[in-house]
């Protein structure tokens, strides 16, 4: 292509690939767009003398020139306009300019024997290094950046370091003029070209030559470029020829290339693929490696080696395997030819094949005798840890998932043995292993990704329907191929939904679950809330909810009264309400529902399960009352699910027993709440006593009522009632015994049914029930105990009735549960509090403790919720269930002696 009237001195390829660069003798410069065979617009002008150096910035946005003016230039690519002014620090002809790999700097060297650091974004003088050389040829940054070379007509190569101009290496080189030099890829190796006729080869960390240098050329070699593989060189020269050498062998490679004229310039496309070449008479030739050499290369495994890579950069992945089988044929004891198979055979899918090969490749590494050809080894990972890796990432993942899942792209019921061979069949796995064995560093929270992603599951919340698919109907048999009827189109369009959603496993209780084995059952149940709580996605499926439903449909549907549904809505992260049709509650299109403002209003007003608690709920058996409130009026199939729904909210684990009632298995739950957490709230309710403990009730319902609360006493009341009992020196001193009493108590211990419960005890003196009653169920007493106002009980028990003149054989009791919040003490757990809350003894909060106990005596004069106990003959208590709330109060505060009857009663 003839692109100049004058001598192209100077070709570079744009990083795309698609355009070059060229510099003439006729001072102009101009781009050549390649695809198009077209110039891009008119040439580039404003040096007075000819161009003798062209660089491209990394990200192909500007050029800099250089010319025998003793400028240099810096153009806008886009525009073709200076971005500045001509940099003029030289003072003779600009022989070389280069371009730092990040671009921010720009380096060029002078015949007048310096080289100058530019910065290439304002044009300021960053540093001037003086070499003592004659005439400074040729300047290139190292591939990382952190050194420039440079070559002078002394036949010598100086290294600096960049950071701080330190002189590193000199290199007395050649015979005659450095006329260019390159950095290998790796930047370990210097090739330097010379008038000598020789390229020479240097350790850029000693300056010691490696090898023999290239000899072929009958005259000065005025150009060099290296390929991006580093596998082989090109040089032009004024013998009329461009050559190709081998950097391993130093061996030329085919034959010359023939030019009619002088050659002064060459260069390499990023891809490897094309060469460029500029001449006396204005043209540049454009060589394809392939086409042009390939036929003289057929027997040269470096440039094979280096074919195969630019076909892999062109996804030519077929051909790209036959040159690399060929260089494993030519050279089957190097690695090379194994990593270029590796490669091929990944990017053709072929994953298993391209392991094997990779296995090779690294057993090549490890038995070659070249020190630093064994180096390379380290770049790869060990398989065994990786796989140990994958291993341990896949168990912590299903360490939380359910113990089957639907495939939702087969249809197919697995276990976790199945999943996990699925897993290590898929393409996921192979690209996970090819990635993390490409990678030595760190690659844990990748593998944790890729397992998080492959086994996420989503989960399916709905009330049961009749007939609904076991696990013996689907186990080995595909979901979608079962007829659709009935409940079976449920469980399809499930899947179908979430498989739509991008994720690989779904679950459903009614097929996912072995209902005939008691260990799954016990396994499942109390795993449960984990498993919906870690799920991706849980799908709350409405069927009564029909299409295009208005706002409140949701609060009307029958999931709302039932009992697992409480758990399967708390437990999960993101959840998605569908209609019967299996289109989205509302038309809402967010990710997730729990999202919605109205949708969580809705749900609040429907359940009375707080809206943050909707949100962000965390299991545990703090608020265990509250709690119990939202379970209390919801209906199971199973009456022990009533309790066994719970497990998950409350975080314990107990045995499953079917066929034990609802009484023992609520009991069972409420015993280990309270043994657990000592938290005595459970036993505020109102309604029957449970044959399990006569201190929990027959039903759940028993928790419908608000919780027993006393409305907290102002600062100024609590003040003045405190300045009070100061007053009273018995009262005091009582106060003081008391708190000490209380605050040594145990807590509430429940074991085998019974309760050992501390209270503060008030005997009672008189039982009397009012007339006019006896066809009723519920009864009325006017109740009378030491230190307490008067109280009225209503039960369906019939008590005996007693008073100071007629004494009961039976002990009746009414007691205050204890509660050690009352004692007033920051609960660390709940509110951590810094060293800057506490008040500091004088401040007007600072609680001496005389103020402390007496506030305590306080609090313990407001109204309370008391239990109405009977004496056993074994010295045990039970409780009389009441119908209402038996709210108490001690008759005169100033009365300590009343409150100090504090005891441990256990409780049948």
């Amino acid at each position: 292509m003839q692109v100049h009237t004058k001598a192209v001195l100077v070709v570079a390829f744009f990083k795309d690939g698609r355009r070059i660069v060229t510099a003439s003798k006729d001072k102009t410069l101009r781009i050549w767009d390649m695809e198009k065979r077209a110039f891009m617009g008119g040439p580039f002008q404003g040096h007075s003398d000819i161009v003798t150096s062209v660089t491209v910035s990394p990200d192909d946005r500007r050029i800099a020139s250089a010319g025998g003016d003793g400028t240099i230039i810096i153009w806008d690519v886009e525009s073709k306009q200076m971005l500045f002014k001509p940099l003029l620090k030289h003072t003779r002809r600009v022989s070389s300019v280069s371009f730092s790999p990040d671009g921010k700097r720009l380096a060029s060297g002078s015949w007048d024997d310096t080289v100058i650091i530019w910065d290439a974004e304002t044009g300021a003088v960053l540093s001037t290094l003086r070499c003592n050389v004659g005439m400074v040829l040729c300047v290139a940054f190292s591939p990382d950046g952190l050194k420039l070379a440079s070559g002078g007509s002394h036949g010598t190569i100086r290294v600096w370091r960049t950071s701080n101009t330190e002189l590193l290496l000199k290199i007395e080189a050649h015979d005659d003029w450095v006329e260019s030099v390159v950095w290998s890829p790796d930047g370990q190796q210097l090739v330097s070209a010379s008038a000598d006729k020789k390229i020479k080869f240097w350790d850029s960390s000693n300056a010691c030559q490696i090898g023999q240098p290239c000899t072929g050329h009958t005259r000065i070699i005025y150009s060099l470029a290296i390929s991006s593989d580093g596998s082989f060189i090109v040089t032009a020269s004024h013998d009329k020829t461009v050559r190709l050498w081998s950097t391993k062998s130093h061996q030329q490679i085919g034959q010359a290339l023939e030019h009619t004229t002088l050659v002064f310039c060459v260069a390499i496309s990023s891809s490897g693929g094309l060469l460029a070449s500029g001449d006396d008479d204005g043209n540049v030739h454009l060589w394809s490696i392939e086409s042009t050499l390939s036929e003289a290369f057929e027997t040269d495994y470096s440039y094979l080696a280096h074919r195969s890579k630019v076909k892999l950069g062109q996804k030519l992945y077929a051909e790209a395997l036959s040159d690399a089988e060929k260089v494993i044929e030519l050279n089957p004891s190097s690695y090379l030819g194994y990593e270029l198979k590796h490669a091929a055979l990944h990017g053709a899918h072929r994953y298993d094949d391209a392991f094997k090969a990779f296995t090779i490749m690294l057993s090549k590494l490890d038995d070659t005798p070249d020190p630093q050809i064994r180096q390379l080894r380290y770049k790869y990972a060990n398989l065994s840890e990786i796989e140990d890796a994958i291993r341990q990432a896949i168990h912590v993942q299903l360490e939380n998932a359910p113990l089957r899942l639907i495939n939702t792209s087969t249809g197919r019921l697995c276990d976790r043995d199945a999943q996990i061979n699925a897993f290590m069949e898929s393409t996921e796995h192979k690209e996970l292993l090819h990635s993390l064995m490409m990678h030595v560093p760190d690659q844990t929270e990748s593998i944790k990704e890729a397992a998080a992603k492959y086994f996420s599951w989503v989960m399916l919340s709905h009330r049961w329907e009749r007939k609904e698919p076991l696990l013996h109907n689907i186990q080995g048999n595909n979901v979608y191929n079962l007829d659709p009827v009935g409940t079976i189109v449920k469980l399809q369009k499930f899947c179908k939904v979430a498989h739509n959603a991008g994720h690989r496993w779904a679950w459903s209780d009614t097929c996912c679950i072995d209902q005939n084995n008691n260990v799954e059952v016990q396994q499942s149940v109390n795993s449960m809330f984990v498993w919906y709580h870690y799920s991706a996605l849980t799908i709350v499926y409405l069927s009564d909810v029909p299409p295009s439903s208005k706002s409140g449909a949701l609060a009307n549907s029958t999931w709302n009264t039932r009992g697992w549904t409480v758990q399967e809505f708390l437990a999960p992260k993101v959840v998605l309400f569908y209609q019967a049709d299996w289109t989205l509650y509302l038309d809402h299109r967010s990710r997730n529902h729990k999202e919605s403002v109205s949708i969580m209003q809705e749900l609040e007003n429907a359940t009375g399960i707080n809206a943050w608690a909707l949100v962000d709920f965390h299991p545990g058996t703090r608020d265990a009352r509250e709690k119990l409130r939202w379970a209390s009026n919801r209906d199971t199939t199973r009456e022990e699910d009533i309790a066994y729904s719970l497990f998950g909210i409350f975080d314990v684990n107990l045995p499953v027993i079917y066929g034990e009632k609802r009484q023992k298995a609520l009991g069972r739950l409420l015993q280990e709440i309270i043994a657990h957490s000592g938290d005595i709230t459970a036993l505020d309710w109102v309604g029957q006593s449970s044959n399990f403990n006569s201190c929990l009730p027959t039903e759940i319902s028993s928790y419908k009522a608000l919780p027993c609360t006393v409305p907290s006493l102002s600062k100024y009341d609590m003040q003045k009632s405190v300045s009070t009992l100061r007053n009273n020196i018995v009262a005091v001193a009582l106060a003081s015994k008391l708190y000490t009493i209380l605050e040594n108590l145990s807590i509430p211990r429940f074991a085998n049914a019974r309760l050992q419960l501390p209270c503060i005890v008030f005997p009672l003196t008189e039982v009397r029930r009012r007339p006019g009653q006896d066809g009723d169920t519920s009864f009325i007493y006017d109740v009378k105990a030491d230190g307490l106002q008067d109280l009225l009980v209503i039960t369906e028990d019939k008590l005996v009735q007693f008073s100071p003149a007629r004494h009961a054989r039976q002990t009746f009791l009414l007691v205050r549960p204890w509660n050690r919040s009352d004692l007033g003490l920051i609960n660390f757990a709940d509110e951590p509090q810094s060293g800057e809350d506490w008040p500091e003894p004088g401040s007007p909060g600072y609680n001496e403790p005389t103020t402390r106990e007496l506030r305590l005596i306080v609090r313990l004069g407001q109204p309370f919720g008391g239990l109405l106990l009977a004496q056993q003959w074994g010295g045990e208590y039970k409780r009389i269930a009441s119908d209402n709330k038996i709210i108490a109060q001690v008759a005169d505060i100033t009365s300590v002696d009343d409150m100090m009857n504090v005891r441990m009663l256990e409780i049948l």
